[in-house]
């Protein structure tokens, strides 16, 4: 973000606005996941809204874009954090270098890359049988993240040796033309991607309207509290590392690769030992978070391929272990390709560009619903409606065309993989059509 931003304020801003627009989706999208809470998620949403391709172009969506890549992203941060401790080896820069189609860079950083794939496909055989690294931690996790990032924030802004002064400076490339020129509306959304990513996660948030009591206050007001929180952590923790170093040596780390932005700060004021600390969090954090990436994607793989939409081995149960072994086969090797494919920000770029383009979808059937079912009890109305998913359905349609223009390359990735998909429906309804005329 300070990449593209180039300006400490606008990077904060950056933060807010995504949160607030996330809030905004969030609030949205509930209405559909509170009325068909039951019902299997956005497949079958779909489905209900607009019809079995779309469905299916989702769930194709999901494979060869977004659910993959957030699969191999969240295991990339593991690998950059474990390199901040372990050096890992790298290969000689004319290989390092070598480009295929001008597009793909499979051998640059290269021992960060097998590391990922290692744990992408441990973690695969470990969900294949069925074991688990604990559930139940997941709340000690996230009490155990929240308090180290306030203790940084704390830490930094007391003993940080940093400088108000900082916000003043801008990078070098900073161009400070007018907020609505076309040049800085597409570096700020190009900056929000890498925000969107962080705040990735929201849309299952309204999965269980239709289990809370009192759904139209409780619900709203969670979502309403959570994600502010959540905001006022980021906007604080960033605040934090721009008020310690300058937003020049924020962007070096950045041009680095590998160097964790969170650890050069730490490392800062409180050093190697204080980098370590952070780099072990991180791992702890993201070892724990790739793992639960890994069992919930595979499920609607199974589900299309019981529906005749998929391949059919994703259908396939393990008779020991009850896992969709086959199916987590299928996604570790994909999730490996997209490792190889390029560099973590491609991967955050695609993810994002691709998500918004049906959570935009999603916040659509609210309207479609409204419409076609007018007297379905909804345990959960939409805040704000009409306005509120009416802003957010123009935010995606913007970001989709702003994203289009300023990253060219990651947006014909998502819509070339999401259209690979085309083909394989017109087999796949075919046989199907087949199999019910057979049948009757």
């Amino acid at each position: 973000m300070a990449a593209e931003l180039g300006s400490p304020t606008l990077v904060l801003i950056g933060w807010v606005v995504a949160g607030l627009i996330t809030l905004f989706g969030a609030l949205s999208n509930a209405e559909v996941a509170s009325l068909m809470a039951d019902a299997g998620g956005e497949y079958v949403y779909f489905k209900k809204i607009y019809n079995r391709f779309f469905a299916f172009l989702f769930g194709w969506s999901c494979f060869t874009v977004i659910r993959s890549s957030a699969l191999a992203s969240i295991a990339y941060v593991f690998s950059q954090s474990f390199n901040n401790i372990l050096p890992l080896p790298t290969l000689p820069d004319h290989i390092a270098s070598i480009e295929w189609f001008g597009i793909f860079t499979p051998f640059d950083n290269f021992g960060v890359k097998l590391l990922t794939i290692f744990l992408i496909g441990a973690l695969t055989v470990f969900n294949i049988f069925g074991l688990k690294t604990g559930e139940s931690l997941s709340r000690y996790v996230l009490l155990a993240v929240v308090a180290s990032m306030l203790l940084v924030i704390i830490l930094g802004l007391t003993t940080g040796g940093g400088s108000f002064s900082n916000f003043m400076e801008s990078s070098a490339s900073h161009n400070p033309g007018a907020w609505y020129s076309l040049e800085f509306i597409q570096h700020f959304f190009a900056a929000m991607l890498a925000a969107f990513w962080a705040y990735e996660g929201w849309s299952s948030t309204g999965y269980l309207g239709s289990e809370i009591k009192n759904a139209n206050r409780n619900l709203p007001l969670a979502l309403v509290s959570g994600v502010i929180f959540i905001i006022i952590i980021y906007v604080l923790i960033n605040f934090t590392y721009l008020y310690i170093l300058p937003v020049n040596q924020i962007i070096d780390a950045h041009q680095s690769q590998n160097t964790i932005a969170a650890i050069a700060v730490v490392k800062s004021f409180l050093g190697s030992q204080g980098a370590l600390f952070m780099s072990l969090l991180i791992l702890f954090t993201t070892f724990g978070a790739t793992n639960s990436t890994v069992l919930p994607p595979p499920r609607l793989y199974y589900a299309m391929a019981r529906d005749g939409f998929f391949f059919r081995l994703a259908s396939y149960v393990h008779p020991v272990y009850r896992t969709p072994s086959k199916a987590l086969v299928l996604q570790a090797l994909w999730a490996s390709l997209l490792v190889l494919s390029g560099s973590f920000d491609q991967l955050t770029d695609m993810l994002v560009f691709a998500s918004f383009i049906f959570y935009g979808a999603t916040t659509l059937g609210v309207f479609i619903l409204r419409y076609k079912m007018p007297d379905v009890e909804r345990p959960y109305k939409a805040w704000g409606y009409p306005v509120v998913p009416a802003i957010f359905i123009l935010f995606c349609l913007v970001l989709i065309t702003v994203t289009c223009m300023t990253k060219p390359r990651e947006a014909l990735l998502g819509l070339g993989l999401m259209a690979t998909g085309i083909p394989f429906w017109i087999y796949w309804n075919k046989k199907v059509n087949e199999e019910k005329s057979a049948e009757s």
